[in-house]
């Protein structure tokens, strides 16, 4: 027997088998997805590590997945177990009960898919001689529970489930484990957000002239360039609270939240942005985006972040504050719209009243690691930068 186990690198975020995409008995080639574990941040298939047969589900679906905990078994001798076992002590148990029903009544019928049942609930089912179509499930998603086949047994009503609006949305387990994390990072870290504002004429001038030698950037790859040159600034907000030291990042790894409509937002990260340039920055994006609005981001694109960006302004906010730190981060960079705006500059030594594209510029930090020295010197920096870009 070969195990199946959780990948290491879930980066703390708890995991679920969403579905297992092969059935016990099921002939598998090696790299054969086998099953698909979901967390806040992404859907990834476990892969099959030999051939074989698929002998034994040990976490079925919705189950917690920790990391290295064990998926199943594969065996790579031998005959194909039947469908729908789980394993051999399990199949005796099976046959046993089946034995002393016939002595009192039919076999109850299999009315819905049995791989949908757990093993207690199947054993349940068989040894009161209920069939479980016939039950009204009340787990998460119409699932059977042990409770719903012993209320049946009892002849007890199943508890109804709450009333549902057709204009309600029921969570996902996304959405589910966002709020965990929210709510997680707003407890564990306590929160303050400084405000600056940038002109971005000089961005928008490096951009343009860019475009016309047909290179185009967008915007957040001259924002992850700015705040990975700001660290120099303040080195600990590439950094993270832990209980003996502020531990700093070796690298300047940067998060970018991006939108994925109804289904929240995700954060793929730009690894060592500290030492790419602004095109290769822009490259990484691309790809980056392009693969988590196609759902095709793997675990080790979304983990490892020492640093987040949230660019809310491209879907129209001014500000957002304070907005949600990442978990194990100590910081995130908040970007509102960029609109013209009236503002009052110096020029030739007069004040004048000017029209210039700003916008709004929060950082977020834990107050634990940072204070607010260290977070305006970070933000003057990045304004700076901002402010002071080259021309093309």
């Amino acid at each position: 027997m070969i195990e199946v186990r959780v990948p290491d690198e879930q980066e703390g975020t708890k995991a679920v088998v969403r579905s297992w995409l092969k059935r016990v008995g099921d002939a598998v080639a090696v790299n054969d997805p086998l099953v698909e574990l979901e967390t806040d941040k992404v859907t990834q298939e476990v892969p099959a590590p030999v051939a074989g047969i698929l002998a034994e589900i040990v976490l079925n679906t919705d189950a917690e997945a920790v990391p290295g905990a064990l998926l199943g078994r594969i065996e790579t001798g031998g005959s194909p177990a039947k469908a729908g076992a789980q394993t051999e002590s399990e199949a005796r148990a099976a046959d046993l009960a089946k034995d002393a029903l016939r002595a009192t009544g039919p076999l109850p019928s299999q009315g819905i898919n049995e791989t949908r049942l757990s093993p207690s609930v199947r054993r349940a089912c068989q040894q009161h001689g209920i069939d479980p179509s016939r039950i009204a499930g009340t787990g998460r998603g119409g699932r059977i529970t042990r409770e719903d086949v012993d209320r049946a047994a009892a002849g007890v009503p199943a508890e109804q489930p709450p009333q549902v609006s057709p204009h309600d949305i029921p969570h996902d387990r996304m959405r589910l484990k966002i709020a965990e994390n929210m709510v997680r990072a707003v407890a564990d870290a306590p929160h303050v957000t400084a405000l600056f504002e940038a002109d971005f004429s000089a961005i928008a001038a490096h951009k343009a002239a860019l475009a016309k030698r047909g290179t185009k950037l967008s915007y957040t790859a001259y924002i992850v360039k700015a705040a990975a040159e700001a660290m120099a600034a303040a080195p600990a907000i590439n950094g993270r609270w832990e209980q003996d030291r502020i531990a700093i990042s070796p690298t300047i790894d940067i998060g970018v939240g991006t939108a994925l409509g109804e289904k929240g937002l995700i954060v793929p990260v730009v690894r060592d942005a500290g030492a790419l340039s602004l095109e290769q920055i822009g490259e990484r994006l691309d790809d980056l985006t392009r693969r988590a609005r196609s759902g095709e981001l793997k675990g080790s694109d979304v983990s490892g972040g020492s640093f987040t960006i949230s660019n809310h302004g491209v879907s129209g906010s001014l500000l957002a504050a304070p907005i949600i730190l990442h978990q194990g981060q100590a910081a995130i960079l908040g970007i509102g719209k960029l609109e013209k705006r009236v503002v009052v500059r110096e020029v030739e030594g007069e004040d004048a009243i000017v029209i210039l594209p700003m916008a709004y510029v929060t950082l977020t930090i834990d107050h634990r690691v940072v204070d607010g020295h260290q977070t305006n010197a970070w933000l003057t920096r990045f304004v700076e930068i901002i402010e002071g870009w080259p021309k093309a």
